[in-house]
């Protein structure tokens, strides 16, 4: 006979079941759960949405004069500024995954999962594997966007394949992020703490001028050694020229490091839950 354990239904009840199941089923389980409730609450796709096409239009206008400065890497501002809206977009995506957890530990139903004879791994991963999934929209959105208004992608089909991987690692690092901060509040009201996380990441890099442009002033130093100016790098490098290998091995290695330093963020924070 195979040993069986209760887990909590629905509706506060227990049954029971079989083995616990794997990390993969319980995964993908959980990023079925998060986009049907994304189909039911069509607004969370709205920051996703509306905030890169503000970012392109704001920056696209009041930066468009940057294309003149010597060495600038393109003459036309819409190629500079996409992938960075891109990556901002993404990393609502990841936000969004963490916004979901924290109502999940308000409203209890985080404890019935801890509750469950199931991977613990499975907790983040799903959460994870949901935003990666959400950063195709903003991706898919801006391209057909500044695509339409004249951008160019020199890369070619290589340049947006690189552009959505960068987008889904920082997807999924900002997912990390959020999620380390909501395990330690177990409320969704520290969204705002998460937000300032990644607006300083993001704007601190080389998201509107090049590093070039910055030397003399302190922000040359912040956006050198901040992660994401080597993924707006990788991201960037098919739209201003040809993708290289010099250009998207520093972004996959800085994607890598972000996402095993959140990973270990947030792991240590998911264990205080079941502490």
């Amino acid at each position: 006979m195979t040993a069986t354990s209760p887990t909590p239904t629905a509706a506060g009840l227990t049954r029971p079941v079989g083995p616990a199941a794997g990390v993969v089923p319980v995964a993908l389980a959980l990023i079925r759960r998060s986009l049907l409730g994304t189909v039911r609450i069509p607004a969370t796709f709205i920051p996703m949405i509306v905030m890169p096409l503000f970012f392109v239009i704001a920056f696209g206008g009041a930066f468009s004069s940057v294309t003149l400065l010597p060495g600038f890497p393109t003459d036309n501002i819409l190629n500079w500024v996409a992938p960075f809206s891109v990556l901002q977009g993404a990393s609502f995506a990841g936000f969004g995954s963490a916004f979901g957890a924290g109502r999940d530990l308000e409203n209890g139903f985080f404890d019935r999962l801890l509750l469950a004879p199931s991977p613990r791994l499975a907790l983040i991963l799903g959460a994870l594997g949901y935003s990666a999934l959400r950063a195709f929209v903003p991706t898919v959105i801006v391209v057909s966007a500044v695509l339409l208004t004249g951008a160019t992608v020199p890369g070619g089909v290589l340049a947006i394949a690189v552009l959505l991987l960068a987008a889904m690692g920082v997807a999924v690092s900002a997912g990390l992020w959020g999620l380390g901060v909501v395990y330690r509040t177990r409320t969704q009201r520290s969204g705002g703490l998460i937000q300032v996380g990644i607006f300083t990441a993001m704007f601190l890099s080389v998201g509107l001028v090049p590093l070039s442009q910055m030397e003399g002033t302190w922000l040359y130093w912040a956006a050198r050694v901040n992660p994401i100016t080597a993924v707006l790098g990788m991201a960037r490098s098919g739209f201003v020229g040809d993708v290289t290998v010099d250009a998207v091995l520093p972004g996959v290695g800085a994607l890598a490091a972000m996402i095993g330093l959140l990973g270990w963020f947030a792991w240590r924070g998911f264990r205080r839950l079941e502490g």
